[in-house]
């Protein structure tokens, strides 16, 4: 097993899709990137912490690489908005690599670096690649989110439509 750590706007978008990606083994929702030593929702959501939304991705690379992950994160998001995915806005929502080893650290880099130069963006990348140094939980209630909450309005609004992407973009990725 492998993990990769991810931010690209609200944890709950990002952990509705990844939970659906073949070769993901397990998802949490969470916080890395700050200088609070416990992190908790409100806090982050203050903008004082540094922290970001984060999902963290327990994966097998010998069913999707680290690279397909990264492949299905930038379709997902809008890595040209700073601190910003949609009506979400702050640090909190920053786009963000956080890597685990330097092989994550060199993908991610050469991944933006391609984007970039291929002209599918308008505008460049924002992403940030930072070292992850912890990987903070986020409360229960966040876990599983829109699994367990399908029907507010935040998931058809914001979520179901990046599921909808991810789906038809990736058809041999999704989970059966």
């Amino acid at each position: 097993m492998a993990n990769a750590t991810i931010a690209g706007g609200c944890f709950w978008c990002l952990e509705a899709v990844f939970q659906r990606v073949h070769g993901v083994q397990a998802v949490a929702s969470g916080y890395t990137g700050g200088q609070h030593p416990n992190p908790d929702y409100h806090s982050v959501c203050s903008g004082e912490t540094g922290h970001a939304e984060v999902v963290q991705i327990d994966f097998d690379p010998s069913i999707i690489s680290f690279s397909d992950l990264l492949d299905i994160f930038f379709a997902i998001h809008d890595p040209t908005t700073l601190n910003r995915q949609g009506a979400d806005e702050g640090t909190q929502y920053r786009s963000a690599i956080f890597f685990h080893d330097e092989e994550q650290k060199s993908l991610a880099l050469a991944k933006i670096e391609q984007l970039n130069a291929s002209g599918q963006w308008f505008k460049p990348l924002v992403t940030q690649v930072e070292k992850l140094e912890k990987f903070h939980p986020a409360e229960e209630y966040h876990q599983n989110y829109y699994s367990s909450h399908p029907q507010v309005g935040y998931c058809q609004a914001v979520i179901t439509p990046k599921l909808m992407k991810f789906m038809k973009h990736f058809p041999t990725r999704v989970r059966q």
